[in-house]
């Protein structure tokens, strides 16, 4: 199996602008554009806010558990519904949990992790 990665990133507002420029400059020449995926975060201190030892262990417990519903997630961490729910929505807006709703009987939302790790860059 291959081993899949997320990328993120400490990156400025003036660095991504600048990119978004490059980027913008380049195919309006006609130039082909390398496909860059991943998650930036203005500073360490924001990523930090977001990505807490809590919500790391959401992201593990879902990669290594599969629970098939948030309500199943939260019994598997032994967490209140409410908090373990709003650490998934918060996740899957950052954009590090895919969420599937399936209608088996109950509608019911299967949070997804489809990568085996984090990779952290952060220019000097």
């Amino acid at each position: 199996m291959r081993v899949r990665n997320i990328k993120i990133a400490i990156r400025s507002d003036d660095d991504l602008f600048k990119e978004v420029k490059e980027v913008c400059g380049k195919l309006e020449k006609g130039e082909k554009v390398k496909k860059r995926e991943g998650i930036s975060f203005e500073n360490l201190d924001v990523m930090r806010n977001v990505l807490t030892e809590e919500r790391l262990r959401i992201l593990k417990t879902i990669k290594k558990e599969h629970p098939a519903s948030i309500y199943q997630l939260a019994k598997i961490l032994e967490r209140d519904m409410k908090n373990t729910f709003d650490d998934v929505q918060y996740l899957a807006q950052a954009g590090f949990i895919e969420l599937k709703k399936t209608k088996e009987g109950r509608e019911k939302t299967t949070p997804l992790v489809k990568y085996d790790r984090i990779l952290l860059e952060i220019p000097v």
